[in-house]
């Protein structure tokens, strides 16, 4: 079974007082203490960032490391490093200097391999566009625009859905450009969980929060609501 989960938002980094998407992340693994290595390439190492990881999941059941890119920490071959996680949670900031640098180290391909033999894979916002074909990012500039990723999922990933007011206006946009394909518009607190490639559920940790399915039609965009699971009611 091959799973993949994207966040919106939310998780550790924007809720650190309710982790009920980090835990239920964790859940996915059936092992005591699975091993969970966050990235955070696309904030350039953020220090703090990855202190915040520690915190949060030293508290669920699992077994927390870090992959530094900037200051190398895997010892001598980051394969053997990268296939021994059970979970990969990659952090959010810039989707283009994260793919970019993933590409330069091969991370890339490694992910992919990972992925195939069971890893799960997460990530919030950038961690997220990151497995999908395309995604809407403003880390090329100041506006926002389309970019290409690793494509594992089919479509587009959209994450700040309706907490970022600019976020959805640009995704229409480019949708009725054509310029990038229909996929997931995702709110804060909401994530995607798909196996081998299918949706299997949409939850979320913040009862009433909302994603969306968004497509092109005849120069107009078409949203499908999709109503998440609220983590909290189980």
């Amino acid at each position: 079974m091959k799973q993949i989960i994207a966040l919106g938002g939310g998780g550790f980094s924007m809720e650190p007082e309710n982790l009920l998407l980090d835990q239920y992340i964790v859940n996915q693994v059936d092992k005591e203490k699975p091993n969970v290595c966050f990235i955070p390439t696309a904030s350039g190492d953020s220090e703090s960032y990855i202190e915040r990881f520690y915190e949060a999941y030293k508290k669920l059941s699992a077994t927390p490391t870090h992959l530094s890119l900037f200051s190398p920490n895997w010892g001598e071959s980051l394969e053997p490093f990268i296939l021994q996680q059970d979970i990969i949670y990659v952090g959010g900031g810039s989707s283009r200097n994260l793919l970019t640098l993933w590409k330069e180290w091969g991370l890339d391909h490694l992910l992919l391999k990972a992925y195939e033999q069971g890893t799960v894979l997460a990530g919030i916002s950038a961690g997220g566009i990151c497995w999908f074909q395309e995604g809407v990012t403003d880390s090329g500039g100041p506006t926002y625009r389309e970019i290409s990723a690793l494509g594992i999922l089919q479509g587009s990933f959209c994450p700040h859905y309706e907490g970022d007011a600019k976020r959805r206006p640009a995704y229409h946009r480019l949708l009725q450009e054509q310029r990038i394909k229909g996929g997931y518009g995702v709110d804060d607190s909401v994530a995607l969980h798909f196996i081998d490639e299918q949706l299997h559920q949409v939850v979320a940790s913040v009862d009433g929060k909302k994603a969306f399915y968004a497509t092109n039609s005849e120069g107009k965009t078409e949203e499908r609501v999709i109503t998440p699971l609220f983590l909290g009611n189980r």
